[in-house]
């Protein structure tokens, strides 16, 4: 009979049950000795997995009470499956005390690589205090990491105050093109900030009182926000550890950590544009660990993620919250494929301009997004949606719930805009807003994009009253045939990969 390998041994096991582990296989083990013990050590990779995927916590902890022992096994080999079983059923304070002790006997490279991964995964504080304290900078912040997360995840506070704003410069990030639009919503809306000017795809402000991040957000139409930790000239093609660390562990960076966290601060690496950089990443990250050790790199659902951008002039740091769902856009109850980008939509309804008793139709209503921005900003007497999906219109119907626009009149309708003249609401002269973004012919293929743009310019001459607007996203160069729309506004923006442009015509009176 072939002699099975511990990887099939492992594979064969796998599909027994606790019980058939427990009482037949188990055993089996425990009576070899020598060479036999090591080639059979599948079986405890097995237990660890299957107990802790169907056993009851009475087997799990059988399977936990069994496990420790083999973690003083003669054969390293033995022990270094057991290390890898325990975390999987849940190992507790004696666990870690055992695993601990480890560290003080004499060990091979791959023994102690294993120890401490386990230890990553289940240590607490006393792990944290003895690995720091050995100088094992990776794996005890990792083990503080893991520890907080599962002890005290904690959470961005919107609504708490940064009382000092010394040296505090904020980036909202936005599509390239839409940086007016963002820059016409600060002068109306952010009495809290100051704007310090604006490049393609991202515009700066700064603080003139204390603020929140909820005052940050109250803004719509930018696509992330961003507090700015500051820049590390260049010196060479490498990325500066102990200069980028010092400043992601700076005062300014651990005050801002501090007044917008509730609980642990843990936060996820990211050089922006330029791979995964793994080594990079755990440099840095241990680095800030020594000069900061409340600052947990944590890629496991961290709160903050920490983007290192390269510059022309070197490399710029920036702290950015990871809120998800973002707090502006929580009406999304459901989305479409290929829906609209939400700050996208924002910025449709701010080019829109605001309507006393506006009537607005979508054609491509699509999730909603862009009935709902222009609905949020006031004055809008009824909606029009008309999608081909029926599912899409159910879509809508919920998320203007959602979003708290039910109460204006809607009518909502599976159907192919070109047909407008079917809908009673869509008369000759009926609406006083067209704002869409059509599908754009990427992941929505279509047959004549050409001809489908030159049908909506169609629709929107009739439908429109004079005065009336149609704002949308054009994927081609194709303009109006006649004179009926005049062009207020055109603007190439970049839509991930792609460009398009946002237009708005206004319909001659």
């Amino acid at each position: 009979m072939k002699k099975l390998s511990p990887k099939e041994h492992y594979q064969h096991l796998r599909k027994r049950s606790c019980e058939e582990l427990w009482t037949e296989d188990v055993p089996a083990f425990d009576r070899t000795e020598g060479a036999d013990r090591v080639a059979q050590v599948g079986i405890i990779r097995a237990v660890g997995v299957v107990f802790s995927e169907t056993g009851t916590p009475a087997q799990r902890e059988q399977a936990r009470q069994w496990l420790r022992p083999l973690l003083r096994d003669p054969a390293e080999k033995v022990r270094r499956y057991a290390m890898a079983a325990l975390p999987k059923l849940g190992a507790d304070e004696q666990e870690e005390a055992e695993l601990l002790a480890l560290l003080e006997r004499p060990a091979s490279g791959r023994e102690k690589a294993f120890l401490g991964r386990t230890l990553e995964k289940i240590g607490g504080a006393a792990t944290v205090d003895t690995l720091a304290d050995a100088g094992l900078h990776r794996t005890a912040q990792k083990a503080a990491a893991n520890f907080a997360r599962r002890e005290t995840p904690g959470a961005v506070r919107l609504d708490a105050p940064l009382e000092d704003i010394r040296d505090v410069r904020i980036h909202l990030h936005i599509r390239s093109g839409l940086e007016r639009i963002l820059e016409d919503e600060l002068h109306e809306k952010a009495a809290s900030f100051r704007p310090l000017g604006a490049t393609r795809g991202l515009v700066a402000i700064a603080p003139t009182r204390p603020f929140t991040l909820a005052d940050i957000h109250a803004l719509r139409t930018f696509s992330t926000a961003s507090l700015a930790l500051g820049t590390v000239p260049r010196r060479g093609a490498a990325p500066p550890v102990d200069a980028l660390a010092a400043i992601i562990a700076s005062p300014l960076a651990r005050r801002m950590f501090a007044a917008f966290t509730e609980g642990p601060i843990r936060y996820r690496l990211e050089f922006v544009s330029k791979g995964h950089q793994r080594s990079a990443v755990r440099a840095l990250g241990n680095r800030v660990y020594e000069l900061a050790p409340r600052l947990l790199n944590d890629s496991r659902d961290a709160l903050w993620q920490v983007d290192i951008h390269e510059i022309p002039a070197g490399w710029s740091v920036e702290l950015t919250p990871r809120l998800r769902p973002d707090p502006r856009f929580a009406y999304r109850r459901r989305d479409v494929p290929a829906a609209s980008h939400p700050p996208l939509a924002a910025c449709m309804a701010r080019l829109a301009g605001p309507g006393a008793r506006d009537v607005v139709w979508d054609p491509f209503c699509g999730s909603g997004l862009e009935l709902i921005e222009r609905g949020l900003r006031g004055g809008v007497a009824r909606f029009i949606g008309t999608d081909l999906s029926t599912e899409a219109i159910a879509i809508t119907r919920e998320n203007l719930a959602s979003a708290g626009l039910d109460g204006i009149p809607a009518t909502l309708a599976a159907a192919d805009f070109r047909d407008h003249t079917t809908i009673e609401a869509l008369r000759p002269g009926a609406v006083s807003l067209i704002i869409t973004n059509p599908p754009l012919g990427r992941r929505v293929p279509i047959p004549n994009l050409a001809e489908l743009i030159g049908d909506l310019f169609a629709a929107a001459e009739s439908v429109l009253a004079p005065g009336g607007r149609l704002v949308f996203v054009n994927p081609l160069s194709v303009k109006p045939v006649g004179r009926g729309l005049r062009a207020e506004f055109r603007e190439r923006i970049d839509l991930g990969g792609f460009h398009c442009h946002l237009e708005k015509y206004v319909k001659a009176r």
